[in-house]
C-alpha cells in the first residue's frame, strides 16, 4: 500500500539523485593513469626479461667455466712435471697436485680429484664436500664418460657438477668433478634487478610527477574551452580563448574560437534579423488591424478596405517568402551546381526580363564562358537586379545586360540610368530590409530583394557589388569565380 506521504514526484527525485554523487576522474587522472598503467607494465617486463637474460648468461657461463676447467686438467695430463721437468706419466697425484697448486677457483666453485676410484684432493674451502657424499662419489668414479648433474648443497644451494674421466695409455686411472654453486652469483644478479626495479619505480614517481604537470599545462586550452563555454550567454558571445600553442588541443582551441565567431555573427545576423523582421511585418499589420476595425456598412468602403487589406496581406506573403528564400540560402542544399555556358543565359535573362516594363533593354558585351554555378539562382539574381532595376527608371529609359569575363572571374551585370545610389548607401542596401534614403527610398517591395542578390553570389563563393553615380544610373555585378572560354 503506499505511504500517503510518498508522491510520485518524491519517488522520481529519490531515484534520480544518486547519479549526480557518482565520482568520475577527470581526462588528466585518466591520461597519467593509463600512462603510469603502461609504464608499469613495460618496466615489470622488461625488469623480469633482463633478470632471465641474466640468469641464462650466468649458466652459459657456469657450464664454460666447468668445461675450461676439465679442458685445464686435460692438457696437464699430456704435459711435464714442472718439479722435475719429465712428463707426469701415469703420476695423476702429481698432476693433480701441480693442477690444484695453479688453479685459483671462483666463487662457489669446487675441483675434486680421484685416483683409482677413491678421493684424493680438491681446491681448497669448497662450498660443500661433496666428497662426504658416498652415493655421489661412487657414481662419479664408476663413470666411463663425461656426464652432467645437479646436486643440492645445502647453504650453498643448488649446484652443477661435471665428471669427466682421466685417461692415461687407454685406461681410466681417475677422474676430475668440477662443481659449480652459483647461489651467489644469483644472489648478486637478485640485487642488482632490485636495485633495477627501485630506479624504476622512481622513474615512475618522476614521469609521475611531470606528466601530472605537463598534462596539465597541455590540457589547460580544454579547460579554458570548458569555462568558456560555460560562461557563453545567448547575449555574449564575444570570448575567445588565448592560444600560443601548435598542437591537437590548440587547433581544438582554435577551431572552437572560430566557432564561436561563427556563432555570434550567426546570432548577430538573427537578433538584427528578427528586430528587422518584426519592425517590417509590423506595419502591414497595424494597417490591416486598423482598417478592419474602422470598416464601416458601406459597400464602396468595404470593397475599398477589403482591398487594401488583400494588397497588405499580399506584401506580406511576398516578405515571407523572401525570409525564406534567405533562411534556405544558408543550407548546404540551397545551390544545385552544374557547368552553365553563361550567354545563352543572359540572353534567356533578356528575353524574360524586357517584360518587367517599358524601358530601352539592351544587351552589352556577352563573353562566351562556361562557369559551375547554379543556372537558376544566377536567373534569379540577375531578374532581381533587373526588376530593381526597372523600379527605380522610367519609361523610356535604358537598362543593358553584360556578361565579361576577366581575371578568371565571370562579371554579371545589370546597368540602368536612373537616380543612382548614394555612396553611403552602396553597402547598407545589400543588407535585409534596407533601402536608400534618397532616390531609392520611393521604392516599394519588402527590401529583400538585394539580400537574396547577395546571398545568392556569397553562395557561389562571389560576390556583388555597386558602381554608381547618383543622378546618373548605376552598374550591380555579380562577381563570381572561374570561366573557361
Amino acid at each position: 500500500m503506499t505511504s500517503p506521504t510518498t508522491s510520485p514526484t518524491t519517488t522520481k527525485r529519490t531515484t534520480t539523485e544518486p547519479s549526480a554523487w557518482r565520482p568520475s576522474l577527470g581526462l588528466r587522472l585518466r591520461l597519467l593513469g593509463w600512462a603510469l598503467v603502461l609504464l608499469c607494465i613495460a618496466s615489470l617486463a622488461s625488469v623480469v626479461v633482463i633478470r632471465q637474460v641474466l640468469l641464462n648468461q650466468l649458466e652459459n657461463r657456469i657450464t664454460a667455466d666447468m668445461r675450461q676447467e676439465v679442458n685445464e686438467f686435460r692438457r696437464l695430463v699430456d704435459g711435464r712435471n714442472p718439479t722435475t721437468g719429465q712428463p707426469f706419466g701415469t703420476d695423476l697425484r702429481a698432476i693433480a697436485d701441480t693442477y690444484l697448486l695453479r688453479n685459483e677457483p671462483q666463487a662457489g666453485e669446487a675441483v675434486l680429484v680421484f685416483v683409482d676410484g677413491t678421493f684424493y684432493r680438491a681446491t681448497e674451502n669448497p662450498p660443500f664436500d661433496l666428497a662426504a657424499d658416498p652415493d655421489l662419489v661412487s657414481g662419479w668414479t664408476g663413470l666411463s664418460d663425461s656426464a652432467y648433474g645437479e646436486v643440492d648443497g645445502g647453504a650453498a644451494g643448488a649446484g652443477r657438477w661435471l665428471a669427466v674421466p682421466v685417461v692415461i695409455g687407454g685406461e681410466v686411472r681417475g677422474h676430475v668433478v668440477v662443481a659449480e654453486f652459483g647461489a651467489e652469483r644469483r644472489a648478486e644478479i637478485n640485487r642488482a634487478v632490485q636495485i633495477m626495479a627501485l630506479a624504476c619505480l622512481l622513474v615512475l614517481v618522476v614521469v609521475a610527477a611531470g606528466g601530472y604537470l605537463a598534462m596539465g599545462r597541455a590540457l589547460r586550452p580544454l579547460r579554458q574551452v570548458t569555462e568558456t563555454a560555460r560562461d557563453i550567454e545567448e547575449t555574449d558571445l564575444s570570448r575567445r580563448i588565448e592560444v600560443t600553442a601548435t598542437d591537437e588541443v590548440a587547433d581544438l582551441a582554435r577551431t572552437f574560437n572560430a566557432m564561436l565567431g561563427r556563432l555570434e555573427g550567426a546570432f548577430t545576423a538573427q537578433k538584427a534579423f528578427v528586430a528587422d523582421a518584426g519592425h517590417e511585418l509590423r506595419t502591414p499589420i497595424t494597417i490591416v488591424r486598423g482598417h478592419l476595425e474602422l470598416m464601416g456598412d458601406d459597400p464602396a468602403e468595404r470593397a475599398e478596405t477589403v482591398a487594401l487589406v488583400t494588397d497588405e496581406l499580399d506584401r506580406m506573403n511576398r516578405m515571407v517568402d523572401d525570409l525564406l528564400m534567405l533562411a534556405r540560402a544558408e543550407q548546404p542544399d540551397f545551390l544545385q551546381l552544374d557547368r552553365v555556358d553563361v550567354a545563352p543565359m543572359t540572353h534567356e535573362v533578356y528575353a524574360k526580363a524586357v517584360a518587367l516594363g517599358d524601358r530601352d533593354w539592351r544587351i552589352g558585351e556577352v563573353a562566351e564562358v562556361t562557369i559551375w554555378a547554379d543556372r537558376q539562382r544566377l536567373t534569379q539574381a540577375l531578374m532581381q537586379l533587373a526588376q530593381n532595376a526597372v523600379q527605380f527608371t522610367a519609361a523610356g529609359d535604358r537598362i543593358e545586360l553584360s556578361a565579361r569575363a576577366e581575371n578568371g572571374r565571370v562579371l554579371l551585370a545589370v546597368r540602368d540610368t536612373g537616380p543612382g545610389v548614394e555612396p553611403e548607401d552602396r553597402e547598407r542596401i545589400f543588407a535585409r530590409f534596407a533601402r536608400g534614403r534618397d532616390g531609392r527610398a520611393r521604392a516599394e517591395g519588402t527590401g529583400l530583394g538585394l539580400a537574396i542578390v547577395a546571398a545568392i553570389a556569397q553562395a557561389h563563393r562571389g560576390t556583388v557589388a555597386v558602381d554608381s553615380i547618383p543622378g546618373a544610373g548605376a552598374t550591380f555585378t555579380l562577381v563570381l569565380p572561374g570561366g573557361s572560354r
